[in-house]
């Protein structure tokens, strides 16, 4: 089941993440990097280099959950924030806004 809502506290790790990475990895970057408590009932979300993957990791009653969405095209819509930002915290509506406002890629031209 969905637990995630608005009443939640949302962070967005700033920088890019090998997508291979699960449970125990990610509360490593959620606690050295970030500095927060993956126990908390925080929601930490990480997006991969192409911005096309979308993992969300959150403590709920009987433990950890990961949820994970892959694009099929197009990219991920991010708020803005400078290279120097570890994690920005965001809302509900900014994490919706991120995932229901996917920007399409220019199709490239393949050499024949």
């Amino acid at each position: 089941m969905f637990h995630l809502h608005r009443s939640l506290q949302y962070y967005l790790y700033s920088g890019p993440v090998d997508m291979r990475k699960s449970f125990y990895t990610l509360s490593g970057i959620v606690s050295s990097e970030m500095n927060r408590d993956v126990r908390s009932g925080e929601v930490f979300i990480f997006i991969n280099r192409n911005q096309n993957i979308i993992k969300i990791l959150h403590m709920e009653y009987a433990g950890l959950v990961i949820y994970h969405k892959k694009l099929e095209s197009g990219r991920l819509k991010l708020p803005s924030f400078d290279e120097t930002t570890e994690s920005l915290t965001i809302t509900w509506e900014d994490l919706m806004m991120m995932v229901q406002s996917v920007k399409l890629r220019p199709k490239r031209l393949q050499k024949k």
